[in-house]
């Protein structure tokens, strides 16, 4: 098997060695994925974490090394996308931490076990179907639309797979915050901690990093919000850090 296809590249991600497979006509991972990383790094070791639309895997790899799960199990639609993610599981040797699964998240309760796993991360499409703009590219309009499944469709996923007392982890649109909790409260899983993250201090957040626990008792927590970038367009003290610690 070929490692790189047309249009492919291998990215260093600066975490123990890994790279991975994006395309760059295709939609490659960005700050969202890898801030959700960190945000789900609390995750104890040796448990089964589920990423939900897994894209090219980023969250799976960076995951991978942060928390030393048991295992991930990734749930990723595109055929195309999840072709890019195999090669970059087995280039990186991962095959006995990460297995990949090529299906609709909408029928996880017909292949895993109900409520057999200890975490779900996911990095969902943000968008509204009929909202904003067609992409040109097929692969970034599912990626960024609710097209092959809908915010609730991944809720409901992650409640069914999720033991009693295990944790969700969400990263999405502060406009979406109203829809976001009613859905959580549907499907038992309480929220439990948010972080909002600014572009700079000057502009609103627009990015909301959310961790659910399921049946779990009303508390939220909220955590100072997270800026980006400063100023002068550099990182802030806070994300240096993460990437001068190998966080990220």
């Amino acid at each position: 098997m070929d490692l790189l296809h047309e249009n492919e590249r291998l990215d260093d991600l600066g975490c123990n060695g890994l790279q991975i497979i994006q395309n760059k006509k295709w939609f490659c991972f960005g700050m969202d994925a890898v801030l959700l990383s960190h945000f789900a790094s609390d995750i104890h070791k040796h448990k089964k974490v589920m990423d939900l639309c897994a894209g090219n895997g980023i969250i799976s790899f960076l995951l991978s090394q942060k928390i030393q799960p048991f295992s991930i199990t990734a749930i990723e639609i595109q055929k195309d996308i999840a072709d890019l993610f195999q090669r970059s599981i087995q280039y990186n040797h991962l095959e006995n931490i990460i297995q990949l699964h090529c299906m609709d998240l909408k029928q996880v309760d017909t292949v895993f076990p109900l409520h057999s796993f200890d975490a779900v991360v996911t990095n969902p499409p943000y968008m509204k179907n009929n909202a904003g703009l067609k992409n040109e590219e097929e692969h970034k309009w599912i990626a960024r639309h609710e097209i092959t499944c809908q915010l609730e469709d991944v809720i409901k996923a992650a409640s069914l797979m999720l033991k009693s007392a295990g944790s969700f982890y969400l990263v999405h649109r502060p406009d979406r915050l109203c829809d976001i909790f009613y859905c959580l409260r549907q499907y038992q899983l309480e929220p439990k901690s948010i972080r909002f993250v600014q572009p700079t201090m000057e502009k609103p957040a627009n990015l909301v990093l959310i961790k659910a626990c399921k049946d779990a008792k009303p508390f939220l927590k909220m955590h100072p919000n997270l800026v980006i970038y400063q100023p002068n367009g550099s990182y802030t003290d806070e994300v240096l850090s993460l990437y001068q610690n190998n966080s990220l």
